[in-house]
């Protein structure tokens, strides 16, 4: 059985900045595609970027744009989000998945409904 094993989350003042990793192990799997979703609490779970494993297309939600970056290391199966100028709205419990088979276009990636495999989660917690 596949799994994905999130690191990095913690709590960090507004502005500071944050790693999280994500790293696909154990039954061998291909990766089209790993994506970070969020969850703030009372909230739905929300897309905040992905990226296309073969060719390195990134995408981002809105809110993220500029702040975040997302990469990923094949070798090591693993994804990155580099979390920059933090901010109180930041906070959820993140979550990485993966999406093991090709889809047409990217765009639907970010669905939630898209991926075959999710992490445990990890919690960011920005204080003000």
């Amino acid at each position: 059985q596949g799994q994905l094993v999130e690191s990095g989350g913690g709590l960090v003042q507004a502005g500071g900045s944050l790693r999280l990793s994500c790293a696909a192990s154990g039954r061998t799997f291909s990766i089209y595609a790993m994506g970070w979703f969020r969850q703030a609490p009372g909230k739905e779970r929300e897309f905040v970027t992905c990226i296309n494993w073969s060719g390195g297309n990134t995408y981002y939600a809105d809110s993220v744009k500029g702040r975040f970056t997302i990469s990923r290391d094949n070798a090591k199966n693993t994804v990155y989000l580099q979390m920059n100028s933090l901010k109180p709205e930041d906070t959820a419990v993140y979550y990485c998945a993966t999406r093991t088979t090709h889809y047409g276009s990217d765009y639907y990636l970010r669905y939630d409904s898209m991926y075959d495999y999710w992490g445990q989660g990890t919690q960011v917690t920005v204080s003000s």
